[in-house]
């Protein structure tokens, strides 16, 4: 390593790692295959390409991408003009303003990926196109990456399609939950309508610049394909746009996987893929065998006549997407309500409310802040908030809810409903970045609350140096950050008995 760093030069070393993807200090022909591509121009086949043979009268699905840039005033650094921020560390996000391919021809079978195991047959009933191989044990992958590894079996049809939109999509992201979900959101004789969801990042810089992630909250969609996936009726992605902050950017500062890395968020408009229209056969033949043309007399094309599909069984979608968050994030199994929504339910259920207020989404693939700002709502989520203990409490006595800090100050400086505005305005004056969690009654009063950051100080200490017996350790857990959490909900119900009682 040394001697590495004496040869190369620290940007030099940093690359070399870059590439180096087991550590070996020795780059084989496949490591310095980005490399190659570049200098030469030349991008060969990948393996996993050649051994899809194509069907000559298989059918293919003409697919457009949609594409509008982050709105970079969304950014929280805009507030100050990106002080301090090197114009160069910004400019692959900045120079993406379009789609890399804004239409792709692809083969109707490729999109067998997403066929259903033969024990997933049941609607709703999720299973993994790509499994996440990360956990809250295994840590996260090296941020210190450029060049996207060569996808293999299910990851090519996810990477093949998000590389319309940029040449350099990661399929398998930096941190859990990784991969690809999926399940039947309707079924007919011949036909599933498929539901997914994806987790996947795109790398905006190349060298000499340092890596620039930028890593949207989820892509999800929808494709209705035969059972024999020889057909494609209909094909959709995006990545939803319902929040005010959808996409997490990271980016280094330095060439080592310990530089300063600086961490934003924004809102990314449209980030979406299309069909447009049915797959359609690629060689026409009569009913007697013979190729004949694809276009008619008059030079125009042969318009084809697809039949109805009959669906015997659907669910609707927003209960197939339910499905899909469920298993990539375990702690939804049970709800989190909008923000206003919570108060009207507790109010209604003579509950208390459970609310998480965070800088970034919680369920989103990368939560609250980047993983090297502790507390973040990603390690709550990966822990605490999955923990049976936890959730059987929760659904008992509480209705919970998680907000972005920039939704709650937008409402509290909207007049219009005072009330509204007082519960944000209440939950805001508790705030600490990056992760608050907060009990309160239905009418916004905090009865309890503790930033992330101390709550994981404290459940990392030994139990005999706490010294608060407000979070003191249960003895009927290992885990010493569910005893702290659940003995956090248990504080808040004493507190408010009097409220509940009246």
């Amino acid at each position: 390593q040394e001697l590495a760093l004496k040869s190369l030069g620290n940007e030099g070393l940093f690359l070399f790692s870059s590439l180096d993807t087991n550590k070996d200090l020795y780059l084989s022909p496949e490591e310095f295959k980005p490399i190659a591509e570049k200098l030469t121009g030349v991008a060969p086949v990948s393996e996993s390409e050649e051994e899809e043979t194509p069907d000559p009268d298989g059918e293919t699905l003409s697919i457009v991408a949609k594409f509008q840039p982050l709105v970079m005033e969304t950014m929280t650094k805009s507030k100050d003009g990106f002080l301090g921020i090197a114009h160069v560390a910004l400019s692959g996000l900045r120079n993406w303003t379009a789609p890399a391919a804004p239409m792709s021809v692809l083969l109707a079978r490729q999109f067998k990926a997403f066929l259903p195991p033969k024990n997933k047959l049941d609607l709703g009933d999720p299973w993994w196109i790509i499994p996440s191989e990360l956990n809250i044990f295994t840590g996260y992958l090296s941020n210190n990456r450029f060049y996207p590894p060569p996808p293999k079996g299910k990851e090519v049809i996810i990477h093949k399609l998000l590389s319309m939109f940029h040449p350099r999509p990661f399929v398998k992201t930096r941190f859990a939950p990784q991969g690809a979900v999926a399940c039947i959101q309707a079924s007919s004789s011949f036909y599933y309508t498929i539901a997914f969801r994806i987790h996947a990042e795109f790398q905006l810089n190349e060298p000499p610049n340092f890596p620039f992630w930028f890593s949207p909250g989820q892509f999800t969609g929808y494709v209705v394909l035969s059972k024999d996936s020889s057909h494609v009726r209909d094909f959709r992605l995006f990545v939803p746009n319902n929040r005010s902050l959808n996409v997490d950017m990271e980016w280094l500062y330095g060439a080592s996987e310990s530089s300063n890395m600086e961490v934003d968020i924004g809102y990314l408009p449209q980030m979406e893929l299309e069909s447009t229209g049915p797959s359609i056969p690629t060689v026409i033949h009569d009913e007697n065998g013979n190729v004949i043309d694809s276009r008619d007399p008059s030079g125009e094309p042969i318009q084809f006549v697809f039949e109805e599909i009959s669906w015997q069984q659907e669910i609707p979608w927003e209960e197939a997407a339910q499905r899909l968050e469920v298993a990539m994030y375990p702690f939804k199994k049970i709800s989190y309500l909008p923000f206003t929504e919570a108060f009207e339910r507790a109010k209604a259920e003579k509950k208390l409310v459970h609310s998480i207020l965070l800088w970034g989404a919680l369920d989103d693939h990368k939560a609250s802040c980047a993983p090297s700002v502790p507390g973040s709502g990603r390690t709550l989520r990966e822990t605490v908030l999955e923990s049976s203990p936890i959730l059987a409490l929760l659904n008992e006595s509480f209705i919970s809810s998680w907000s972005l800090v920039k939704e709650l100050e937008e409402l509290q400086s909207n007049r219009e409903n005072e009330f509204h505005s007082k519960l944000a305005e209440l939950h805001l004056e508790k705030y600490n970045f990056p992760v608050e969690m907060i009990i309160c009654l239905p009418n916004g009063t905090v009865i309890h609350h503790i930033n992330a950051n101390y709550f994981l100080d404290i459940t990392s200490m030994k139990p005999e140096d706490v010294e608060s017996s407000i979070f003191s350790f249960s003895t009927n857990f290992e885990d010493p950050s569910t005893a702290t959490y659940l003995q956090f909900l248990k504080e808040g119900l004493q507190r408010a008995k009097p409220y509940l009682q009246s």
